[in-house]
């Protein structure tokens, strides 16, 4: 199951950019493979972000924002749900994915 976030390259917003950032850096650091889906390179991209996001889950106004990360065809969730699983270490599940054990070094 791939992890695919969903950003906006040509976001004028630095909030936005940053977040984007922030998930992308996390995901590369922890090397937990993901594809980055533009959307505002393709409109069937963006529709399909904006029709699998669960109706609970959107704004009261306008669209949802960038990042929107998915794991497979699974809504994982916004900027702000990942943050919270990022600071209760429990990002693994947040993705749908089993958290990897951490070896240790040997004597």
């Amino acid at each position: 199951m791939v992890v695919r976030v969903f950003i906006a390259s040509s976001s004028g917003f630095v909030a936005i950019k940053k977040k984007q950032q922030d998930v992308v850096r996390f995901l590369e650091a922890n090397k937990i493979e993901f594809e980055e889906v533009d959307i505002t390179m393709s409109e069937e991209q963006r529709q399909w972000m904006y029709k699998n996001i669960p109706p609970e889950k959107k704004p009261a106004q306008g669209n949802p924002l960038p990042p929107q990360i998915f794991s497979g065809d699974r809504y994982c969730g916004d900027y702000d749900s990942f943050f919270e699983a990022k600071e209760s270490n429990t990002v693994f599940s947040f993705l749908g994915l089993k958290p990897r054990l951490t070896s240790k070094p040997e004597p």
